[in-house]
């Protein structure tokens, strides 16, 4: 018997310089092939942070494919051989408030917003700490989202289940 295709995710920020690419190199290595992850931007910068490429280098992630691109490449409108896509995941706040495309098939999503640390400011070693700190909050997310039970799950739990990691370590959340 041959393996299921893997689920197709896309991340969306503004810019797709940092927060998306992350995630989508983080989705394609815990996903362990049962998720294929692209990113994209509303209005992509053309270029991919390099504190970005640095940290996803030193964590042993191959970076030489990575780029700052559209998410007009993923809409249907646009390209009719843009992936069929399951999820969608805005990971900024300017991303989760605009108007998206017309996605192929009909994929769940959800905010799983986190700090933008092309934002950071001071030290190298400051910066170095936003960036780490949001590689932190995506692998957490994308660990739990990749550990649900997808075949159990109906559309209502699974989109439920969707919403509450985009809540898990929030910044203003506090210990109880």
């Amino acid at each position: 018997m041959s393996d299921p295709k893997p689920l197709n995710v896309l991340f969306l920020c503004t810019h797709n310089s940092a927060r998306s690419v992350l995630a989508e190199k983080i989705m394609n290595r815990v996903g362990a092939g049962r998720f294929k992850a692209y990113s994209a931007g509303s209005m992509p910068s053309g270029t991919v942070n390099p504190h970005a490429i640095g940290l996803l280098r030193q964590l042993n992630f191959k970076t030489d494919d990575l780029r700052s691109k559209s998410w007009e490449e993923f809409a249907t409108e646009n390209n009719p051989d843009a992936p069929e896509l399951d999820f969608v995941f805005t990971v900024c706040d300017n991303a989760a408030g605009e108007v998206c495309p017309i996605w192929p098939g009909q994929p769940m999503s959800a905010h799983w917003g986190i700090p933008d640390p092309s934002a950071a400011t001071g030290s190298e070693a400051e910066i170095a700490l936003a960036f780490a700190d949001a590689y932190r909050q995506l692998n957490n997310r994308i660990t739990l989202f990749c550990a649900l039970p997808m075949t159990s799950l109906d559309r209502l739990s699974l989109q439920r289940r969707l919403d509450e990691i985009g809540r898990t370590d929030a910044p203003n959340d506090t210990a109880a």
